[in-house]
């Protein structure tokens, strides 16, 4: 009986081990772009539940915005609310932090770095005291800025102003406008304190 005994020859070796060395590149590749895809995804989620977040405090901040005057000596009453393009500062009893009882002033400020990307930071201290709270908000934006909606009493409908210089009363509405790309999102936020 003749015997049919076979081993592999050295080409046959070689083709096995390159096959398996091409599966193993297609297969640790795969993984590698799985892993990226999933690193981006949390980044933007975690994005994206910041940018939710800050909103959220915005929106809760202005709303409870309250007609609060400073009161120094030889100075006319005058509101803590200040509006301007880049900047809104009110005076609120809801606190970021949570943890201060009372009324805050809380100050948001535009603030550009030196690509020009803006970023919204909101500084917060208690009515009268000096120690500030800072913490950024919203970034990466090509444009943030605000916007007051002003309605005299002799007009029937108001308009929107850059800047708020009515020392007697607060503006009805605040807008919050967000650039960034071809995108704008704006947030109209409706002040339930109007003044004294």
């Amino acid at each position: 009986m003749l015997r049919n005994e076979r081993g592999l020859t050295l080409l046959e070796l070689l083709i096995s081990i390159v096959l398996m060395v091409t599966i193993l590149l297609i297969v640790s590749g795969a993984m590698r772009l799985g892993y990226r895809s999933v690193d981006r995804g949390e980044r933007k989620v975690e994005h994206l539940e910041r940018y939710r977040s800050s909103l959220a405090i915005i929106h809760a901040q202005v709303q409870s915005g309250m007609p609060l005057v400073a009161t120094r000596e030889g100075v006319a009453k005058r509101y803590y609310f200040a509006g301007a393009a880049d900047s809104l500062r009110i005076a609120t009893n809801y606190s970021i932090w949570g943890g201060q009882k009372g009324h805050v002033i809380v100050e948001y400020r535009v603030e550009a770095d030196g690509n020009g990307v803006m970023s919204l930071v909101a500084s917060e201290n208690m009515v009268g005291a000096e120690k500030k709270n800072e913490t950024l908000l919203l970034q990466g934006f090509d444009a943030i800025f605000f916007e007051y909606f002003y309605k005299d009493a002799a007009e029937q409908e108001g308009r929107w102003v850059d800047g708020w210089s009515d020392n007697a009363k607060l503006p009805g509405k605040i807008r919050l406008r967000l650039v960034q790309g071809r995108k704008e999102v704006s947030m109209i936020i409706p002040m339930r304190a109007h003044g004294i």
